[in-house]
């Protein structure tokens, strides 16, 4: 914990000074989904609907944040962007903290970052909408079997909002917030998720069929 901290800190004393302009590496979604695109806009009257007027939690920002997120893994291959040195596909929570590391796997502390902000978004999809895919069996031992996803969702969007210099300033109060948020924005997804079961949406059947089997 205390290095975790410290490296956000020495991020921010080697960067000092540093002029950048506000980089699109936080929108979430990698695609070419329009703002007017019907499944874009189903996630957001869904999102709207659960956290504003079911849970009365009025943050526009961090309900955006869940939308983009909803949108953007389902397709399956942003859910395993992160990769080792090696190029091999990172699929267990364990092997991509080890991978945000800095004096194991991560080359930078942007890279901590990066890997860490993957590790909220993805601790928070499962457990928010195919929980039992946490559930399932797996064909051999893995780290995953050691990691509390919450704890791990947690800790890495509070690391997130540590990084709050230069382009990442204006993002870091939505990571604070994500995080002191966890548990309530996993409920949230999990009522999305049952509206989205009982549509019979066929995108999020699709990813499940993906995950679960």
């Amino acid at each position: 914990m205390v290095r975790l901290t410290r490296s956000a800190a020495l991020w921010q004393s080697k960067n000092r000074g540093r002029v950048t302009r506000f980089t699109r590496m936080e929108r979430f979604w990698w695609g070419s989904m329009l703002e007017g695109h019907p499944l874009r806009k189903l996630f957001a009257d869904l999102t709207r609907e659960t956290f504003y007027r079911q849970l009365h939690h009025y943050d526009s920002e961090v309900a955006a944040y869940l939308v983009d997120l909803l949108v953007g893994f389902t397709h399956v291959e942003n859910l395993y962007k992160i990769r080792d040195a090696a190029g091999r596909r990172l699929e267990d929570v364990g092997e991509m903290l080890i991978e945000s590391n800095p004096l194991l796997g991560a080359a930078s502390f942007d890279r901590e970052r990066e890997v860490r902000k993957h590790v909220g978004d993805y601790t928070l999809f499962f457990t928010g909408l195919f929980p039992e895919h946490l559930k399932r069996p797996r064909r051999s031992l893995s780290l995953d079997y050691f990691v509390d996803y919450v704890k791990a969702g947690k800790e890495s969007y509070r690391i997130v909002s540590k990084f709050d210099q230069f382009e990442y300033r204006r993002v870091a109060p939505l990571f604070r917030r994500l995080a002191e948020n966890f548990e309530l924005c996993v409920y949230g997804l999990n009522r999305v998720r049952d509206q989205l079961r009982r549509m019979e949406n066929s995108d999020y059947r699709r990813v499940e069929r993906t995950l679960i089997t």
